[in-house]
């Protein structure tokens, strides 16, 4: 796919309007993918000497927005809000979003002011899995020539969760990874197991957040070691060294030096049972010296659970057919098909960023971004993303920590217990208590808890307001039977006087705090010929 002409001159039309400007504001979204869209914006003009201000802002605020200077640009929003009501003569308008549109593209013709719109719905580009705000705000920065900024629209892409449909880019996200490989910024591996937590979640506690479908490794981390002993793929000793090949082969375990070793659960077993036997006997076998018991004894303490990462294509192959075996078992037959997108996909790697970081994983880079957008931090990752890697970075791993925190606890409130409520095709739970930033992962981290046939919808209230933020999610498995939630709850939440939209699988919404019952009565008979 190449970017259709009309979009093209809508980029050079864009990049005058940048050009000959002096004053000028964005605003853009506080998720991944409008933190990657600021950066990528504040770059450009940065580069370009203008002086300009950016805000990170919730979508709820833009309806009524003040426009007070010479050009405003709006960055993965805009597209859906009413962002131009107070527009004069004096206030001109960008926006680069990828959300579905109020308006059309013959919209500016009868403006007195600059009304550009570039969104990938008015030239037939699904916005969902085709290109983000990211990336559009990457095609604006090629247009000035600065392609090194292709690994933020990656890394926006990946955030935005485009690559959920097929496990693969396509469309125009194709051309900013090819560009981010060619600048030598990305390594990607194709049809890769899609687990996260690659570099850093041992992999018996990554298996168990798995939640498309609920399988007994879910939210079972015994299970989740269970079925990595069967497969013999849980346990390694790094680099073995000449001593400890000479030890281990002295209780019978049989081993290579100067390389990992990957033990059995047989392994396991008799090194356990040797030291455990030396240490009710408080005696020493006569095969073993003083030194060698303490050779064991370290070996024990260095076996190391493997992470993703650390797993052989062999391994990665058992692992797929075993989770392959699990889902077929949960699911009906008309999923069948769709199973390896859902458990396959390409993994990214950044490589600039050092070996042993938590953004050298797109993933778990995108995570970070979205942990500053929900804790009101979103110039912090601004920051690490236009190459601050001292303070902010700190900064960064903190935010990163404290959101862990967060998340565990507002879990803690909604997971046990009665909590999701159960109708005919959807299910919520409410959320009191739980800040709006965070909702939605919660939302997304209950589906491992619940129903995964039907979309699940988090409720918590906005303080000080009498608006409640809506946050819907869905299994993948959901997606591939074509239905739009977003455009869905946007629909419903007019109907009831709020404001909403989104992707297929994950969307959002405000509506006034009265109009709660009559959302979810509303949202129910919307989805009675959707869901089977």
């Amino acid at each position: 796919m190449e970017i259709p002409e009309l979009m093209a001159e809508q980029y050079r039309q864009a990049k005058e309007l940048i050009e000959k400007s002096t004053d000028i504001k964005v605003y853009s979204h506080i998720d991944c993918d409008g933190i990657c869209s600021g950066a990528i914006l504040s770059t450009i003009l940065d580069r370009l000497n203008k002086p300009h201000e950016i805000d990170f802002v919730n979508l709820d605020v833009l309806d009524n927005i003040d426009l007070n200077h010479e050009l405003t640009i709006f960055s993965d929003l805009g597209s859906g809000q009413h962002i131009d009501t107070k527009a004069t003569e004096k206030n001109n308008i960008l926006i680069l979003d990828h959300h579905p549109p109020l308006r059309d593209l013959n919209y500016k013709d009868d403006k007195e002011f600059t009304y550009l719109e570039i969104n990938p719905i008015h030239h037939g580009i699904d916005g969902s899995y085709y290109v983000c705000g990211g990336g559009l705000c990457y095609f604006l920065a090629k247009e000035f020539g600065y392609t090194d900024l292709s690994w933020i629209g990656v890394l926006s892409a990946i955030g935005d969760m485009q690559n959920t449909h097929s496990g693969h880019f396509e469309g125009l996200n194709k051309i900013i990874q090819s560009d981010a490989e060619n600048e030598g910024y990305l390594d990607l591996k194709k049809s890769d197991l899609n687990i996260y937590g690659r570099n850093t979640r041992e992999l018996f506690i990554a298996l168990s957040y798995f939640s498309d479908v609920k399988l007994p490794i879910t939210n079972n981390q015994n299970e989740s070691k269970a079925l990595l002993d069967e497969l013999g793929i849980d346990s390694t000793i790094k680099r073995v060294t000449p001593e400890e090949k000479d030890v281990l082969e002295k209780i019978g375990i049989l081993c290579e030096e100067g390389r990992d070793y990957t033990l059995t659960r047989q392994d396991r077993a008799i090194l356990n049972k040797e030291l455990d036997s030396i240490k009710s006997a408080q005696t020493l076998p006569p095969y073993l010296s003083k030194d060698e018991f303490m050779i064991l004894f370290q070996i024990q303490r260095r076996i190391k659970r493997k992470t993703l990462s650390d797993l052989t294509d062999g391994e990665k192959g058992k692992l797929y057919n075993a989770l392959n075996r699990m889902i077929i078992n949960e699911v009906p037959p008309k999923y069948y098909e769709h199973i390896p997108k859902v458990l396959i996909g390409d993994s990214y790697t950044f490589l600039l960023e050092d070996p042993s970081s938590f953004l050298r994983d797109g993933a778990e880079f995108s995570t970070a971004m979205n942990a500053c957008g929900r804790n009101h931090e979103e110039k912090i990752a601004m920051e690490v993303l236009k190459g601050n890697r001292d303070w902010a970075l700190v900064e960064l791993e903190e935010i990163s920590r404290k959101h862990r925190y967060n998340l565990a606890t507002s879990m803690e409130k909604v997971a046990g217990g009665d909590n999701i409520i159960e109708l005919e095709n959807l299910q919520y739970f409410d959320g009191t208590g739980i800040k709006p930033e965070i909702v939605g992962t919660i939302t997304g981290m209950i589906l491992g808890y619940c129903n995964w046939r039907k979309p699940i919808i988090g409720f918590t209230q906005i303080e000080d307001s009498d608006g409640i933020k809506v946050s819907l999610r869905c299994s993948r498995f959901l997606s591939y039977d074509g239905i739009h939630f977003g455009n869905i709850i946007r629909r419903v939440a007019q109907d009831v006087g709020g404001s909403g939209g989104g992707h297929a699988m994950a969307c959002g919404a405000y509506i006034p705090l009265s109009k709660k019952s009559e959302f979810l009565e509303k949202f129910n008979q919307a989805l009675f010929s959707e869901i089977s």
